[in-house]
């Protein structure tokens, strides 16, 4: 689905969602509400004023008050990578951004991420893995990092990890991967209209993060399981 077709089914009576410069942000009315949506659309990469701009919309939504929730919408490429936004320090701002969605989800504004195209690296983990439930559509093709990209940093060889990859989906790229691994918690319907999907998301948010279980029932993360049992084990004794 493209931007504008999420919107329309979102919203089917209108919105006043606006992008500008790949960066989306406005609102549009949700169950006798509004909805905030921010996020990157059209591949674009996410650098210091986008990061900032973005931080900005959520903070207003915060200091608006009234439990307004917040929907992330993502189609990105990675972070900006260029020396100026590195020198001005891009990292700190990607944290900001996350934090400041962190901080809209516990100040009572619930917070769900929408993948449903390309996103990668630091631009996917300041937005939409800094929502609280993140949901993907059909098609959606989001990575932490890219295998020619780890084959780079680990000097493994790209087939190697290409085989690796069919059977470990912890590292591997893809929505079935995170699926898998419990990082995207539900899988949209594009067919069906998506103000009810993303409505039945926000009803059922999780009290805590539980990324870890899910990836452990899903047999994404078949270490996970053992080591919150051992955690557990230790908080028992200690």
């Amino acid at each position: 689905m493209t931007l504008a077709e999420i919107l329309a089914s979102l919203f089917p009576e209108g919105h006043d969602v606006a992008v500008t410069e790949g960066l989306v942000a406005g609102d549009g009315p949700f169950r006798g509400g509004r909805l905030a949506v921010i996020g990157v659309d059209g591949n674009t990469a996410l650098g210091v004023e986008g990061a900032c701009r973005l931080a900005g919309c959520v903070l207003d939504v915060v200091r608006r008050g009234g439990g307004t929730p917040i929907l992330v919408v993502v189609d990105s490429d990675s972070q900006r990578m260029s020396r100026r936004d590195e020198l001005l320090g891009l990292n700190e701002y990607l944290a900001h951004l996350a934090k400041c969605l962190l901080l809209a989800d516990r100040s009572g504004h619930p917070t769900v991420g929408l993948v449903y195209g390309h996103t990668a690296a630091g631009a996917f983990i300041a937005t939409a893995l800094a929502t609280r439930a993140l949901a993907g559509l059909p098609g959606a093709n989001p990575s932490v990092m890219d295998l020619p990209s780890v084959a780079r940093v680990t000097k493994l060889p790209l087939d190697r990890l290409e085989a690796m990859a069919k059977d470990t989906p912890v590292f591997a790229p893809g929505l079935d991967n995170m699926v898998r691994t419990g990082a995207v918690h539900a899988v949209l319907d594009p067919a069906q209209p998506l103000g009810p999907q993303v409505a039945a998301l926000i009803d059922g948010l999780p009290a805590a993060d539980t990324r870890d279980a899910l990836g452990a029932e899903r047999g994404g993360r078949p270490v996970a399981q053992a080591i919150a049992a051992e955690v557990a084990r230790g908080a028992r004794l200690g």
